[in-house]
């Protein structure tokens, strides 16, 4: 118990913003119970962490993490560590057997089972159905994104069956969110003075198939886009598709649906697209690409590839190249394979060997940092609306924002200057400087007077009435 009276909670959040929302979950649960989120592990008595456990890397990332912040149950206050998430959910008895110093293990669908914890006396293994459970606005939620900014998640799991992925056996198959329940969150979100939404699912484009009254993705997004006090609502996770017609005319010209496509692609060729059950060729990529570049004004895209996957060639890696020099996406992330035992892609032949995929993967980012540039410097001069963050991690002097074209956390941030700014509110900028990823600019608006300037409840309160948290993510 802390000195003040009240029991403290420390959460470290790894992973992908779909995790993220769920440790906003539990956090809102500790907060209905009464604790104080501290962020210094030291001086909490529970520490959660909330794991990925979808490729090698995030598992051993898990693994690290949990054996880092188990040293203060001797070294802190800690009473309680707490495990939740995918790995919990993927190997639940290899963990409980191989730390012992874990006081509880939670699943990828358990999150409102941390209130059992809290109170005490719950089982120590208390991994579900990954099915039994699906975000709504009613549940307890404290934010931990910065400025206004808030992610809202749309569906759990996924019925796609992309060989390399392990997804539907942690999360189970997709369930969308009734409409009527993420309008209502999203209101929430408006009311606790957030500005930008940013729709997450693992299959985004899949919303609503499975539901039965029929309303699509792009009849949720123009509910949400038109939600009072929103300024920006952004797409991600979408797939190469055929897209709804509605959705492509929401992208283009609704005032407040950023022109903004994530979608990731995972390769271009056709034998690599077969191998990886996509469910298509490199040629519906491209046509996809030609389509949405020419229907949608102004549009930024963030994809993502995997090299180094079973039977990838020399010649295919080439042609993946080739497809990123056409394409010049704006925003590229690269992953090299992970060999996951119980994805159809393990028992593939040909693997390809770690250093192989390492320097495709490398020279992959070099060609992309040379599109990114370009993109980047092209900007300069130009005028753009900035989402003011905060301060940056670099300098608390120096603040920063982003512009419609960058999502939270992934894609770069503008340095701001020329004007004093404060997270949440929305200026005008000039760009002045680009680098390969960021941009600096000066703030050219003044704060209009009749503006509601973003008070400190506005910009730190989260719907459920609890100032917002600086939540350790990785």
């Amino acid at each position: 118990m802390a000195a003040d009276g009240s029991h403290t909670i420390h959460f470290v959040s790894l992973g992908c913003s779909k995790n993220r929302v769920d440790s906003e979950v539990m956090l809102g649960v500790a907060h209905e119970r009464g604790y104080r989120h501290v962020e210094d592990a030291a001086e909490a008595e529970v520490i959660v962490v909330n794991t990925c456990g979808f490729i090698d890397a995030a598992k051993k990332e898990s693994i690290d993490t949990i054996l880092e912040l188990a040293a203060y149950k001797q070294a802190g206050r800690c009473t309680k560590l707490v495990v939740a998430g995918c790995l919990s959910q993927r190997h639940p008895g290899e963990l409980a057997e191989g730390l012992p110093e874990v006081d509880h293990f939670l699943g990828s669908s358990d999150m409102l089972k941390l209130g059992h914890v809290l109170d005490g006396g719950a089982e120590r293994l208390l991994v579900g159905n990954p099915a039994d459970w699906v975000v709504r606005a009613t549940d307890p939620r404290t934010l931990s994104t910065r400025g206004a900014s808030a992610y809202v998640k749309l569906a759990e799991g996924c019925n796609r069956h992309c060989s390399f992925c392990v997804i539907p056996q942690l999360r189970g198959k997709q369930r969308s969110r009734g409409p009527e329940d993420v309008v209502e969150e999203v209101r929430r979100l408006a009311d606790a003075g957030v500005l930008e939404v940013n729709l997450v699912s693992q299959d985004t484009v899949g919303y609503g198939r499975d539901l039965a009254h029929g309303v699509g993705l792009a009849q949720l997004v123009e509910r949400i886009a038109d939600v009072p006090g929103l300024r920006w609502v952004r797409v991600f996770y979408l797939y190469p598709e055929k897209l709804d017609p509605a959705l492509i005319e929401l992208l283009a010209h609704h005032p407040r649906v950023l022109p903004y496509i994530d979608m990731p692609l995972q390769h271009a060729a056709d034998a690599m697209l077969r191998r990886m059950k996509r469910g298509h060729g490199g040629a519906r990529l491209r046509q996809v690409v030609t389509q949405l570049r020419e229907q949608i004004p102004g549009l930024s895209w963030r994809t993502a590839f995997i090299v180094g996957h079973p039977g990838e060639t020399d010649a295919e890696f080439e042609e993946l190249l080739d497809f990123v020099r056409w394409a010049e996406f704006d925003h590229v992330g690269v992953f090299r394979y992970s060999d996951e035992a119980t994805s159809r892609s393990y028992s593939l032949p040909d693997k390809v060997p770690a250093k192989v995929a390492g320097a495709r993967a490398r020279r992959l980012m070099s060609v992309q940092r040379a599109i990114s540039r370009r993109h980047q410097r092209a900007l300069i001069g130009q005028e753009l609306d900035v989402l003011v963050e905060g301060p940056s991690e670099d300098s608390e002097l120096v603040m920063v924002g982003r512009h419609g074209g960058q999502a939270p956390e992934i894609d770069g941030v503008v340095y701001l200057g020329g004007g004093e700014v404060a997270p949440g509110q929305m200026r005008r900028a000039r760009v002045t400087q680009a680098t390969d990823y960021d941009l600096a600019a000066d703030v050219i608006d003044a704060w209009p007077a009749e503006a509601t300037r973003p008070t400190s409840a506005m910009r730190t309160q989260a719907p459920d009435g609890k100032r917002r948290v600086t939540l350790r993510t990785v």
